[in-house]
């Protein structure tokens, strides 16, 4: 079953790489750079990172096989409808739980500590999507947006180191999977986002300093 989500998460992701590939009106070049960017990009990344070898993206065959799978079937299919987007919309979420899951695991059997299992992680489930987005000059949709990719990869991650140490890896992929999937679709069903900066200026802090010395000579006067 874990294989299973994780080749779906690649070829969805293959595919969305795709699409973007059409939006910009790319060849089939773009297509299949774009797709193997978004479906292998995290994984490439985390194993690098971890230098364990060759990142498994290449010694699988599967896994580049299906990049490929998405890229043709966005090269060859218009994604038009509304239910399409969002069946490669929750595919998408579940492969963000499945990732994290994946780059946690990767990052313990290593003997990485808690803080940077964590950050790996992360890194797997939304690495492709970034690298694809500067790939094309776009704001990458993990810096805002009511998807929450990131926002859910951390918890993933952070629920995954939580059952590895209690010594339940098994329910802790299928939390992070589930858990990714219940956060993402709710953060873009009732529009949820993260809060922005705040606007507080040199002279707003002064402000907020001077009030307790203020405070305390009207109590003196009275």
């Amino acid at each position: 079953m874990f294989d299973v989500v994780d080749l779906l998460g690649v070829l969805t992701n293959g595919i969305l790489g795709g699409v973007v590939a059409r939006q910009l009106r790319m060849d089939i070049v773009g297509f299949v750079v774009l797709a193997i960017l978004s479906g292998l990009g995290g994984g490439i990344l985390r194993d690098t990172l971890l230098q364990h070898g060759f990142p498994v993206a290449l010694t699988n065959p599967a896994y580049l096989s299906t990049s490929l799978v998405g890229a043709l079937i966005a090269y060859l299919m218009v994604f038009g409808s509304k239910w399409t987007f969002r069946a490669l919309f929750v595919a998408d979420c579940l492969s963000v739980g499945c990732w994290a899951a994946t780059g946690t695991v990767k990052a313990f059997a290593a003997g990485l500590a808690w803080p940077p299992a964590i950050l790996l992680g992360v890194v797997t489930a939304v690495g492709g999507g970034m690298i694809r987005d500067v790939a094309v000059g776009r704001l990458p949709a993990i810096f805002g947006g009511n998807t929450l990719y990131a926002t859910s990869a951390l918890l993933s991650s952070t629920l995954m180191a939580l059952l590895v140490g209690l010594g339940h890896p098994s329910y802790g992929m299928a939390g992070a999977i589930l858990l990714s999937a219940v956060v993402s679709v709710s953060a873009r069903r009732f529009g949820w986002r993260l809060p922005g900066p705040a606007n507080l200026t040199p002279g707003a802090l002064k402000k907020l300093r001077r009030k307790p010395a203020a405070a305390g000579r009207t109590r003196r006067r009275g």
